[in-house]
């Protein structure tokens, strides 16, 4: 019996359908390659006729099960899983250029995407325009002639946001597809895809997972994309997620709504107490700056603040006791980011450097401690870093 009105978000993550045998929670299928009843079968699934598994490098019946909760999520109608965000977007990007197209990108962008535009697509004829993403006329001006528009709201380092909606309307005038990275906001707080953005990928090693034990990656679209993707790119790529890696996103999901409630709180606390600290020059966090074209329903628990001189930051991150130093973000536990120790990053094409971050910004990330002591825990390395 169909309920008379649809279950919310909230409900529908937590109370999963009953699989194999009544199990809340589906099978791992741990195998490799699926077999065949009888030849017809198998001629029907080459013929696209049925949708029996294969082979795991291109369908699993427990990554479909992630695959359907994230389509149904985001308001899509496919997705593909991936072994790591990289993966996703490296997948979506090439399903839609060829030599010679251009990419336009926003400033601020993760650093691999921005290595990955800069560095491996022009050695393929595949250019890469960045642009400020606050400004709609300079993304107006980029866009004649570009293939594909990448966005990323809010943006890396500065959380800054962009105008999707407008944005999603110029890029349609132009003909050019639109890719956003909705892994900050997580699928609860903004749906791109109902203001006109084409494709959706998330790095779901951070909120979608949940608990710093996988990696891996989304990609939602309508059906011919997700299609052109499955097609055409990544059986040749090999970036497939693994079944127990799935198992693990779906765990993920089913706390995704408790968990972001308690990082949209605790992130924007500490946001709000540390603009009004004496040493800190600046707060970068998209509710305390909440643009009028937001289209954010709520607050993830990544954010950036700048310290001042009097600071030293290599004092500040070793007397922090329970924030932890570490790349990744969207996990259970708090962690901070020196921009410092990405801008000496040996190599070329660091966005950071080119877009002028701050050597005395910190990102933090907000886990599921108690918010009271994350506080004492800030408060006191700032001050054990006084010069």
């Amino acid at each position: 019996m169909q309920p008379e009105k649809p279950f919310s978000e909230q409900t529908r993550l937590t109370h999963d359908q009953r699989h194999d045998k009544g199990a809340v929670s589906p099978p791992v299928y741990q195998s490799s390659l699926f077999s065949f009843s009888d030849y017809d079968s198998m001629i029907a699934r080459f013929r696209g006729d049925s949708d029996q598994p294969l082979y795991s490098r291109v369908d699993n019946p427990t990554v479909k099960v992630l695959q359907d909760k994230m389509a149904e999520l985001e308001g899509g109608e496919a997705c593909l899983a991936f072994g790591s965000g990289m993966a996703a977007i490296s997948n979506a990007i090439l399903s839609v250029v060829q030599p010679g197209d251009k990419v336009v990108c926003i400033n601020h962008v993760y650093p691999d995407t921005y290595r990955f535009l800069k560095g491996f697509c022009t050695r393929f004829n595949i250019s890469s325009e960045f642009v400020d993403g606050d400004s709609l006329e300079a993304i107006a001006a980029a866009l004649p002639g570009a293939k594909l528009l990448y966005l990323e709201s809010p943006s890396s380092w500065v959380m800054s946001e962009q105008d999707l909606q407008k944005i999603a309307a110029l890029a349609k005038e132009h003909k050019v597809i639109t890719l956003i990275d909705n892994s900050w906001a997580s699928p609860l707080f903004q749906k791109p895809l109902a203001l006109g953005i084409d494709m959706v990928v998330h790095s779901a090693s951070k909120y979608i997972g949940g608990h710093s034990d996988v990696v891996a990656g989304l990609v939602i679209a309508n059906a011919e994309r997700i299609s052109a993707i499955s097609r055409y790119i990544s059986p040749f790529l090999g970036g497939k997620l693994s079944a127990n890696e799935a198992w693990l996103l779906i765990r993920g999901l089913r706390t995704l709504p408790l968990r972001m409630r308690q990082h949209h709180e605790s992130a924007l606390q500490l946001a709000s107490q540390l603009q009004d600290h004496p040493q800190i020059l600046a707060v970068n966090h998209p509710g305390l700056h909440k643009a009028a074209f937001s289209t954010l329903s709520g607050y993830s628990g990544l954010f950036s603040f700048e310290l001042d001189q009097s600071v030293d930051i290599p004092t500040f991150c070793n007397a922090l006791q329970l924030f932890h130093m570490g790349v990744s973000w969207g996990g259970f536990e708090s962690l901070v980011m020196p921009a410092i120790s990405v801008l000496n990053q040996a190599g070329e094409f660091n966005s950071a450097v080119d877009f002028g971050v701050s050597p005395r910004v910190i990102r933090v990330s907000i886990g599921l401690e108690d918010t009271a002591d994350l506080w004492n825990d800030l408060q006191q390395a700032i001050a054990a870093a006084r010069q």
